[in-house]
């Protein structure tokens, strides 16, 4: 192809991951967005599509979180991109997950909170995960246990007990997401974690603590003295 013919877009591109590479902080947020679109979409000009889902969604944080469902709505948006933005969310959660996976002591609220944002702070249903420590505050594993609705998730503290009988866990922290967008515990939420430390004192179990989090906030039982 001549230069003449090449797409106007695809130098526009290149400028812009030159200024990447350059000053990555000099890029608009839309910018930003663009050279992510570009990865999956190399044949369109997507500097329109950016502009849009940012005008659309509030943010380039809210833009990159969206969830498949909302993405599927955009004009413009394939499977190839809910895809590739699946991709970018897990990226993003494992490394905000980094020190809930390392196997370091984890006792501290913000520690915490920083995993549970990232894997289910912008989620648009409750999740509820918890951590499985060892006698240290190590983390054993950090897993999944239960998933609801957008305001409520089953949780069977049963279940949790057997899980941390199986991982000889000796210790819990707890965490669950508030789609709404207020991290301040109901009280099915407080009634929740008494029944889950009762059943965990009868078996010899810490509960260290319960994170409540949402995209950009989070509440902490042991901080505030609840438990």
């Amino acid at each position: 192809m001549k230069e003449k013919d090449k797409p106007h877009y695809l130098g526009h591109r290149q400028r812009l991951r030159e200024k990447l590479l350059r000053d990555g902080r000099s890029l608009a947020d839309y910018e930003l967005l663009e050279l992510a679109l570009a990865g999956v979409l190399p044949r369109r000009d997507t500097k329109p599509l950016a502009k849009l889902m940012i005008e659309r969604f509030g943010s380039l944080k809210d833009a990159l979180m969206a969830r498949p469902d909302q993405l599927k709505a955009v004009s413009g948006i394939g499977p190839a991109a809910v895809a590739h933005w699946g991709l970018l969310q897990e990226l993003f959660a494992r490394m905000g997950e980094a020190r809930a996976r390392s196997g370091a002591p984890l006792s501290d609220a913000a520690d915490v909170a920083r995993a549970a944002m990232a894997r289910i702070g912008s989620k648009g249903v409750e999740e509820f995960w918890v951590a499985f420590l060892d006698t240290k505050n190590r983390v054993i594993a950090w897993e999944q246990v239960s998933k609801g609705t957008v305001d409520a998730t089953p949780v069977f503290p049963r279940e949790i007990m057997a899980t941390a009988l199986r991982l000889e866990a000796a210790a819990l922290i707890l965490a669950h997401n508030h789609p709404g967008g207020d991290p301040a515990p109901s009280m099915e939420d407080l009634a929740l974690t008494q029944r889950i430390r009762e059943t965990a004192r009868g078996l010899d179990i810490r509960v260290l603590d319960h994170v409540i989090v949402t995209d950009h906030d989070y509440y902490s039982f042991n901080e505030h003295g609840r438990l």
